[in-house]
């Protein structure tokens, strides 16, 4: 179908390059769309501040896909329909008894998108929401229904292959028993107390999050997210420095405190707490542009420091930006592969020309530490640079011209970084 009005991307970043947008509502219809196509890239919530999902092609949702949230118990695995958003999921998963090990800031991300992106959520000793994946369906050029499973050959090459090989229809992805979490902000983190620090405060919760405007010499807000599973609070009301919040925090400076997921210590569930946003609320109306790098968790000190180095520049263009972590997973081309990683995260304001002079800037003093682009999201970055990250980059490649040798899923993106 032509849709009347211009496509553009949540932020409104990116207007697509076509007006056609198929809404199948069937996975019958999913393979006749494909088989029947050319040039055809998937759509998931639009959250990609990149041109990753751009086409002059066709676009198609998953959307509209019949919801599937399918426990097995027994296996400790859920299948859910690709277009399903992730807190859609947990509010059956919960009730039920079960969680996912991880979540990202949003909840209302959708399961197939932040796949295939690797977009990531936190914490140590969590990898990314795309570890959990253990079973993947997908419609591949042919118009054919393919099931790839944790163990099969490549299947660690096709869960993040920012959808180059086929369109993910559901995805299983592993669960444990439900879990609670309780979360706290700290105010006024220093920026000396947090570079002398800064690995035991990344390391001190199940998910730690700290945010900076680079406009002051501290970190305005520490969160901190605790499982009640794993023993007594690790802090005190004074901790390096920085104060228990008093009352509720929102992460961007100036938002609805409201729009926040809960704080102040009080016990909630886990889908209730991992997010930074509440599911009710849409967290800001787009106006920004988002970049995020991942680089090696002991590379986390020098890169503070580059940051440090840039805060003049970065203040002024910048609504707020994260330094939190996440763990190694297997994953071809996941920002996370094979290493534990910091993530440096910036929410920038919706002017690319101010922005694209400091991306740079940021981007030249932190390759030299390993750092990895979110696909996602914008960045610099040349394609060179970017494959020297990836180890098994050219078996990723060679992957996915073994499913699609005619480029049906191509686009200008991954023609330029793929």
């Amino acid at each position: 179908m032509a849709t009347a009005q211009p496509l553009t991307n949540w932020a409104g970043n990116v207007a697509f390059s076509t007006a056609t947008l198929h809404r199948p509502t069937s996975v019958d219809e999913v393979q006749e769309v494909v088989a029947a196509g050319e040039r055809l890239r998937v759509l998931g919530t639009g959250h990609s501040f990149s041109t990753v999902a751009d086409t002059p092609g066709a676009l198609l949702t998953v959307a509209d896909l019949p919801r599937r949230i399918e426990i097995d118990a027994d296996r400790r695995s859920v299948t859910v329909s690709a277009g399903t958003r992730f807190g859609e999921l947990t509010q059956v998963l919960d009730p039920a008894g079960w969680a996912l090990h991880n979540l990202g800031s949003l909840p209302h991300i959708s399961v197939g998108g932040a796949v295939a992106t690797g977009t990531h959520g936190s914490g140590i000793t969590n990898g990314a929401l795309a570890a959990a994946v253990n079973a993947l369906e997908i419609v591949v050029p042919s118009g054919d229904l393919k099931r790839l499973e944790r163990g099969d050959a490549d299947f660690e090459g096709s869960v993040v292959t920012l959808g180059s090989i086929g369109v993910v229809t559901a995805l299983g992805l592993d669960i444990q028993p439900r879990y609670e979490i309780e979360q706290r902000v700290y105010d006024r983190m220093f920026l000396s107390a947090l570079r002398v620090n800064l690995h035991e405060v990344l390391t001190s919760a199940y998910s730690v999050s700290v945010f900076l405007t680079w406009r002051r010499p501290f970190a305005e807000q520490v969160w901190v997210k605790h499982r009640t599973d794993g023993g007594a609070w690790p802090h005190g009301r004074d901790w390096l420095g920085a104060t228990l919040a008093p009352s509720q925090r929102n992460p961007v400076p100036g938002q609805d405190p409201g729009f926040a997921t809960q704080q102040g210590g009080v016990p909630g569930p886990w889908n209730a707490r991992l997010p930074h946003f509440r599911l009710e609320f849409t967290p800001s109306a787009g106006d920004e542009l988002q970049t995020e790098y991942l680089l090696p968790i002991e590379n986390a000190v020098p890169a503070l420091d580059v940051l440090t180095g840039l805060a003049d520049r970065l203040g002024p263009v910048l609504h707020v930006s994260e330094i939190r972590t996440v763990a190694a997973d297997e994953l071809w081309l996941s920002e996370a592969y094979r290493q534990d990683s910091v993530a440096l995260h910036f929410t920038w304001l919706p002017d690319p020309a101010a922005v694209d002079p400091v991306l740079r800037a940021l981007e030249a003093g932190l390759a030299p530490l390993g750092a990895r682009p979110h696909w996602g999201k914008v960045f610099a970055m040349e394609p060179a640079a970017v494959a020297a990250r990836y180890p098994r980059f050219a078996d990723a490649q060679q992957l996915i011209r073994g499913y699609d040798p005619d480029g049906k899923f191509r686009n200008a993106f991954t023609e330029r970084y793929l």
